[in-house]
Formats: structure tokens, sequence, C-alpha cells
């Protein structure tokens, strides 16, 4: 991607050509080069380059156009202002986006060094190695058929006709096995784990074979469990997904949309157990593929969401922000229109707990491991879900997989209803989060 400095005064002359005196530009790029194998071989090798930029024009009666290019030489940059100038005429009027009053305040620095990336024959190397160690740990598991390696190098840059000038650079990689089973008279049993660091050499591979192998062998020995109410146990994964699939609870856009479970005045009122303290925390050192700037050039920040029970704060783009009285948060990101979204949840650890709440020693308690069908299980609008999930039922401390079950509860209740957040928390790709105790949900078994 060309330089900054270079594309601002392009922008700048052609627009001052053009008649045009308020746009603003955001752009980004990535490399990806991933490899999948199947038993030993590589089957499949990409590499990648994927660029996008967005340009905004306002005209003189403040409506807007948008357009897209993947050129940001001089003649792609002119065309671009061109045509989204031409688009302002048919922009909207009422509510209509503009510049954030943060696009030049300070960004925190963050130390994630852009690294060169390994040669692909490194990648194939590393997970050939990671395959074959899942296949020979027991002759249960018959193939990894879900796999991957990929390395990714991320640029992006935000400008805009008041001088706001931002671009950032870094690289991250990650690994994911999903190893399967095969038994004569038992029915195919799966499960996986993912690591993400900032480059090959950090890849934690062992450890995310080691998962993969001991989360795949857990669900050999199966049992059907009988339909009704558990206390259940979500992982740090599966309580990370509820979070996210309910995110219009603390999404201004969803708000201002009548389509969220909160109202504007649902700040600082009690929305789950004194316990729970959510935060979205995109700059937290975990997280490798941390941005420091949102699409319209807001800072991002560590934003509490719930702090000990309390919705404490919304997610806001500058059009939101401005409609509610707030600030932007760092959660925006700009198109053909201004969407709002989450970018690293931490759910902060609890304390420790008597040996009511160890899973070593716990009695009818359902760990949920996974939710899945997410996509068409959730009413995220009532708040209701029934999700099929993995995990166990726990039997004086021993872990029995559950064969085929969903689980079905109020997100609300959910939160309401949490008895424990246990003391370690635990990295994933979606965020950090330590497994969380909820005092009763409906699980259904297969019949």
């Amino acid at each position: 991607m060309a330089n900054i400095q270079a594309i601002a005064q392009q922008a700048e002359t052609i627009a001052k050509k053009l008649s045009i005196h308020k746009y603003d530009i955001y752009g980004s790029s990535v490399d990806e080069t991933s490899v999948q194998v199947d038993k030993g071989e590589p089957k499949q090798v990409k590499a990648s380059n994927r660029s996008s930029v967005i340009v905004r024009v306002w005209n003189e009666q403040d409506q807007i156009g948008v357009t897209s290019t993947t050129d940001v030489n001089e003649t792609g940059l002119e065309l671009a202002l061109k045509t989204a100038f031409e688009a302002s005429a048919f922009g909207v009027k009422e509510n209509a986006p503009d510049f954030s009053p943060m696009a030049k305040a300070p960004t925190v620095v963050v130390n994630l060094p852009k690294v060169t990336p390994a040669p692909v024959p490194d990648l194939i190397e590393a997970l050939v190695g990671a395959e074959k160690g899942v296949l020979t740990a027991h002759e249960a598991i018959a193939s990894v058929p879900y796999n991957g390696i990929a390395q990714r190098e991320i640029e992006r840059f935000y400008l805009n006709s008041e001088g706001a000038q931002r671009c950032e650079e870094r690289s991250y990689a990650s690994i994911y096995l999903y190893g399967k089973t095969e038994q004569e008279g038992r029915k195919p049993r799966a499960a996986g784990a993912m690591r993400f660091k900032s480059s090959l050499a950090q890849l934690d591979v062992e450890g995310c074979t080691k998962e993969a192998i001991e989360k795949t062998l857990s669900h050999l020995d199966y049992e059907k469990i009988a339909s009704g109410k558990y206390p259940v146990v979500f992982s740090a994964e599966a309580f990370l997904s509820l979070l996210s699939a309910f995110s219009n609870m603390y999404n201004a856009q969803s708000i201002l949309d009548n389509r969220s479970l909160s109202t504007a005045d649902s700040l600082e009122t009690q929305v789950a157990s004194p316990l729970l303290s959510v935060y979205d925390d995109e700059l937290n050192s975990e997280n490798v593929s941390a941005e420091t700037f949102d699409g319209e050039g807001t800072p991002t920040r560590r934003l509490p969401l719930i702090e000990n029970g309390i919705l404490k704060n919304f997610l806001h783009s500058a059009g939101t922000a401005k409609r509610m009285n707030a600030e932007p948060t760092g959660h925006a990101s700009i198109g053909a229109k201004v969407s709002v979204g989450l970018n690293y949840l931490v759910v902060e650890a609890g304390k420790a707990a008597d040996d009511a709440y160890n899973l070593d020693q716990a009695d009818g308690v359902v760990l949920v491991d996974d939710l899945q069908a997410l996509h068409a299980g959730v009413n995220a609008l009532q708040g209701s879900f029934s999700l099929p999930f993995d995990g166990w039922l726990i039997k004086d401390g021993k872990r029995i997989s559950v064969e085929s079950a969903t689980v079905a509860g109020d997100f609300r209740e959910v939160l309401k209803n949490i008895q424990h957040i246990e003391p370690e928390a635990e990295v994933t790709s979606g965020g950090i989060c330590p497994r969380v105790w909820v005092s009763e949900l409906s699980i259904t078994g297969e019949a």
C-alpha cells in the first residue's frame, strides 16, 4: 500500500481540482499465505492479496456519497473521489455521517511489529508434524479433516480533509486442528483447538496439538443425557459466543434502530450478576491483531461494557455518539453505511471459590465447551437461544461426553443467574474469559 503522506497529498490536489471541500479515505490491505494438509501431504496452498479503499465525500448540503476502490494511485483516487462526489447528491439528509471528533486524537502505541513471513515449506512442515501428532495419538482418531496454518500481514490507514492521518501495520499467524474419530458401532466424534500468535516461530503448535488430542479423545465414551434442568458451566469460548451473539445489548446503532435488548435509558442499570465484569479491550496485550483506530479514525481503548453487573457503556460510532450525546468509542466500520461492532472481549476473572464450584469434585453439572448453529438458534431481539453443543456431564468429578443435546434459555437470565466466575482466564481467538457457572438451564437430550 502506498505511503499515507503521498495518498493525502494526492487526495488534496485532486479534491481542489474537483471543488471537493470535505472527504475522508479509509484503506486496508491483507497479504495472506495459508496451507492445509491431508495425511502428511499438502492439500491446499493459497496466497492472496486483498485490498479495499473506501472514499467518502460530502457536498455543500452535507449529504454524503460513498464509493470503494482497490486503486490508490492518482487515477484511481480521482475516479473514486469524483464518483463519491456525484453520489453525494443522492445521500441522506437526516442523521448523515460526519467526521469523528476524535479522528486526530492521539492513539496508544502498541508494540506489534510486522514480522517477515515464514517460507511456505516451513508452514507445511509445521502443519504436517501437528497433523501426525494428532493422528498417531490414538487408534480411534482416523483423520484431521479440518486443519490449517496461516500467516497474515495487514496494513491500514485513515485520512480526512481536516488533516487527520493514521496508519499501522502488523502481522500474525494462526493454526487450527480438528480431529475426527471412527469406531465400529459408535458415532464419529470430533473436536479441535486453535492458536494465534505474532509469527510462526512464536505459534504454540505443540499446545494446539495437545489440546486437539485431549478434546477429541474426551468425546470417545459418550452417553445420552436425560432432558431436564442442570447447573451449567460455560467454557471461555462458549460464553464469549453468547456475549457476541447478543451484542445488540450494548450496540448503540441497534438501540437507535429499536433492535436491541437495551434502550437508551439502560445505562447504569443492573443487567447481570454483580460477579460479572465485561470489557471491550482491543489493545489488550494478548490480542495479536489489535487495531489502534477504527474505520472513522477514532482511537480504540479499553471500554467497560458491564462492571459488577451494571451496564456501563454502549459501542458508538461518530454518528451514534452524536445522536446519543456521547463520545465515539472506536467501534465503527465504514462502507456504504457506518456499522458498529465488538472488537476484543475480556471477561474479568473471578475469585477462588469453595469446592461447590470445583469441576474435579462437581456432580450433575453440564460443562458446555462449544456452542453450535449460533446463526439459527439465537433470537437476538427476544434474548432467547436454543443451541446444540459439545460438552460433558460431570458425575463425581468425572467427565462423560454428551452424545447429542441442546442448551436453551434466556440470555438476560443467564447473566443474572451467574453463580461463579473462575479465577483463571483462557485466551481464545475472540477474547479472554474464565469458565462461568450458571445456576440452571434447560438441557434437551436426544430421544
